[in-house]
């Protein structure tokens, strides 16, 4: 498809006619996160969001934490001010892409397919257009929210949130003085059952994380020679362990809920003990729910050495673990009888599991939202396997849902979008998710 044709096909409000140039500027602002120091397009894509907000008349405010690290604030008055106000917050950032793998360049912002094509289409430029344009269309208007909103743009997320989120809660937090429940990222995409039943998944939960660092140390010595201490060796025995360890199944209050409707939906049970059985019935979802399962710890990274003919003293190797809810003090016992008594480990990045219930006014108005647009829609909870800015936002006593409304089709792998090759995103789910936002905030 053209991008001349494409562009013909989004009709309606002025929020549904520039959610996708919105979208196409955010991914244009290359924000990758190396997880260092530097934020390179943090600055500039806070300043973007800065200048839309303020073209409709709110007073933004933009927060750096340190340098070229800035994520954006707002405040939008509620008709009735004395109400709890709601948060909205995305992120900015975006993990690195290499153009050389990609169909289209990870920073063009390409429209092709019918789809939105760049690094962030998913996670989470789409959710930061959608939002910038129903506020921009209905500040135009004069609509004001039934409660007030606070609009957060964050910097970091993808490498925790120090530098956004965690940044602004603990120094900034009379910004969300009166908050009491947000939405953000991964939820509300939607998963086709059949053609009376389509699924949109509400996140309620999210698994903690220890990111870590291992270390072995050994005897340092000549290639040449033979030598049983081989920090490398020992290492190297217990990453694979670790890598080939199966994790015992943990069914939590939210997965539970999300096998029950699922089972429901499908007319048939499931069994969370029969993995292979289960997943197969959940297609391009399979990925993401399979991983809420159990604990999990993946290696990523291993380093030691520095010369051919020299046994390195010390090896390393990081790891990406992640617990359930209520599980994170058996994981940590599994995790040092797997690795043995040779290997230090030390936390790198550690959070929390979060996990509330899917009940209230809110996931109401989600419910009525979604309904609106799609009548075959049923919102359902489920737990994230990954993590967001969420964390941070519970420390304020924040209840958060992971609502991003995206009507996908069926076909589309949108588990393997976040952080994959040829990330993209549907032009259709980006107007549709226009409409459910503006009528979810109307009810919220």
């Amino acid at each position: 498809m053209s991008e001349s044709s494409t562009a013909e096909t989004v009709s309606g409000g002025s929020a549904e006619s520039e959610v996708v140039d919105l979208c196409r500027d955010l991914i244009r602002i290359d924000t990758s996160n190396y997880g260092d120091h530097s934020g390179p397009g943090e600055r500039k894509a806070a300043e973007y969001v800065a200048e839309k907000l303020a073209e409709v008349g709110l007073e933004p405010r933009i927060i750096e934490s340190h340098k070229g690290r800035a994520s954006t604030v707002a405040r939008i008055e509620g008709e009735d001010p004395s109400r709890p106000a709601l948060l909205i917050h995305g992120h900015t950032d975006v993990v690195p892409a290499d153009a050389a793998d990609w169909t289209h360049d990870p920073f063009s912002g390409e429209i092709a397919d019918g789809c939105v094509w760049g690094r962030g289409a998913v996670d989470m430029k789409d959710m930061d257009a959608m939002t910038l344009a129903v506020v921009r269309e209905r500040m135009r208007s004069g609509r004001k929210p039934p409660r007030d909103i606070v609009l957060a743009f964050l910097a970091d997320e993808e490498a925790g949130g120090t530098y956004g989120a965690r940044h602004l809660v603990d120094h900034h937090r009379d910004l969300f003085d009166g908050v009491t429940e947000a939405i953000g990222e991964v939820g509300g995409f939607s998963f086709t059952v059949n053609e009376k039943l389509r699924l949109y998944l509400v996140e309620t939960a999210q698994k903690g994380m220890h990111w870590m660092r291992l270390t072995v140390d050994g005897t340092a010595g000549h290639g040449s020679m033979t030598n049983s201490d081989n920090a490398i060796t020992e290492l190297c025995e217990a990453v694979g362990r670790l890598g080939r360890h199966t994790w015992p199944v943990r069914v939590t209050k939210t997965v539970r809920s999300f096998l029950d409707e699922l089972s429901d939906a499908l007319g048939t049970p499931l069994d969370p003990e029969d993995m292979e059985a289960t997943l197969a019935k959940l297609g391009g979802i399979a990925k993401m729910i399979g991983a809420t399962l159990r604990n999990s710890a993946a290696p990523t990274m291993l380093g030691a050495g520095y010369k051919v003919n020299v046994i390195p003293g010390q090896a390393t190797a990081h790891v990406d673990g992640r617990f359930l809810p209520g599980y994170e003090d058996e994981f940590l016992a599994d995790l040092d009888r797997v690795l043995g008594p040779r290997v230090r480990r030390e936390d790198v990045h550690g959070d929390k599991a979060l996990e509330t219930s899917f009940d209230g006014s809110l996931v109401d108005a989600m419910q009525i939202a979604l309904k609106a647009e799609d009548p075959i829609a049923r919102a359902v909870p489920y737990m994230l396997s990954g993590g967001t800015d969420a964390k941070s936002f519970d420390d304020l006593g924040i209840r958060c849902f992971g609502f991003a409304p995206l009507k996908l089709p069926p076909e589309l792998d949108f588990a393997g979008m976040f952080h994959g090759v040829d990330e993209r995103v549907p032009v259709d789910g980006l107007t549709f998710g226009v409409r459910v936002l503006d009528r979810f905030l109307d009810h919220a």
